[in-house]
């Protein structure tokens, strides 16, 4: 892997001071978004809106962050990872108490879902910095492994909430729901004050020496990761979005689905756990190629009618597959990223991530009025598929 910043000292194992906080406040906080963002999508139903108000909400999330990625990466290569969380934390704090507690319209679950979107990507960017900061040069593929067991575990917990207070209901009880997520976030901003602030790099980078957008894309093989990172992470938020739609249609109540969501998290966990272990056996390139393939394998057969038990396996493969895609997308971008603009690459990453979230939502949508969830599935089998055999072509040279 490339070198270290200079704001992070040499060293060879983890700094649990900064570790252990950010994977408490990384589990806190994506406990908290898919609760919310599930949640958002059952009070949509609950509304009777259109599924194409359902993905106009969805998009809402990524839009802002799309224009803010390189904004907020900048703002971070200059020292600010622990300020860049607290801020992020605030917003999704102001997204959250705006959807407990404001009218119930579409308007009112777009606006504030778009704020809690913005929160997000401060805090995603700023968290994947803290964990670099974390480790030394040996040990941070453990490093983030550890951060994305926890990331996958509040995935998970989110769900499950769900599922438990939903106590069987096709519609959980939304507004229960909500309050739990505003409560939540709002621990998590105290949780966030434990993140302190690292060294600021010895040099700052003048403007003439910063690295455009364009020079970055141009370094080999990041932008087929980041193309790779798009379809990965939307194929895992549209998975959110739409099995509800496929519970409603083929009358699989919220319980079930929210247990469906755990399955599929719990199985990310695993995967997440086993991640360093499974990198050092198959390489980085071939294990990234496999797990897309694979993961395209499996939507296309999630969108066949099965029996629910074999949707309960379907599933467990499907966070396999996609919980070691997903970690390999963040360590390959970290792999082949400039040392001085990480951060920006990172944050790159994610907007990346949000203009998928903003496009592929809208398709999915008018292909859900055109053939239900079941269509949306196949779509995002086509994208993983072809990504997957995109990867094969990046330069082997590490790794």
């Amino acid at each position: 892997m490339p070198d270290q910043p200079s704001s992070i000292p040499p060293r060879r194992g983890l700094d649990y001071r900064v570790h252990v906080p950010l994977l408490v406040h990384a589990l806190g906080v994506q406990t908290v978004v898919a609760l919310v963002r599930v949640t958002t999508s059952y009070r949509a139903l609950e509304l009777e809106l259109s599924v194409i108000w359902l993905g106009l909400i969805s998009a809402s999330f990524a839009l802002l962050p799309v224009f803010l990625g390189v904004f907020v990466g900048r703002f971070i290569d200059r020292g600010n990872d622990a300020l860049s969380a607290w801020i992020g934390n605030a917003l999704m704090l102001v997204g959250c108490v705006g959807l407990a507690f404001s009218f119930s319209t579409a308007l009112s679950l777009l606006l504030f879902t778009a704020v809690l979107g913005v929160g997000h990507i401060f805090l995603m960017a700023s968290h994947q910095m803290i964990c670099i900061r974390s480790a030394g040069r040996d040990s941070r593929e453990r490093a983030f492994g550890n951060f994305l067991v926890a990331a996958a575990v509040g995935q998970g917990l989110g769900p499950f909430l769900i599922g438990w207070l939903g106590a069987g209901a096709h519609i959980p009880p939304t507004q229960l729901l909500f309050n739990v997520g505003a409560a939540g976030i709002a621990v998590m901003m105290l949780v966030s004050f434990i993140l302190r602030p690292g060294a600021k790099p010895r040099t700052e980078v003048g403007e003439s020496g910063v690295l455009s957008v364009g020079d970055l894309l141009r370094t080999p093989g990041l932008a087929t990761v980041l193309i790779a990172s798009i379809i990965t992470i939307t194929a895992q938020d549209l998975v959110v979005i739409y099995l509800p739609l496929l519970g409603i249609e083929r009358g699989i109540d919220a319980s079930q689905i929210g247990l469906l969501l755990t399955v599929r998290a719990v199985a990310s966990i695993l995967a997440r756990a086993l991640y360093v272990q499974l990198i050092y056996t198959f390489g980085r390139w071939p294990l990234m190629v496999a797990s897309m393939l694979g993961s395209a394998a499996i939507f296309l057969v999630l969108a066949m009618p099965l029996p629910l038990v074999a949707v309960y396996v379907v599933c467990a493969a499907m966070g396999f597959a996609l919980g070691i895609a997903s970690t390999l997308s963040i360590t390959s971008t970290v792999e082949v990223a400039p040392v001085q603009a990480r951060a920006t690459v990172m944050s790159m990453r994610i907007s990346g991530n949000r203009i998928g979230q903003v496009l592929l939502p809208l398709v999915a949508g008018a292909v859900a009025t055109a053939a239900g969830a079941a269509g949306v599935f196949v779509m995002i089998a086509v994208g993983l598929a072809a990504s997957g055999v995109s990867v094969r072509s990046i330069p082997r040279s590490g790794g």
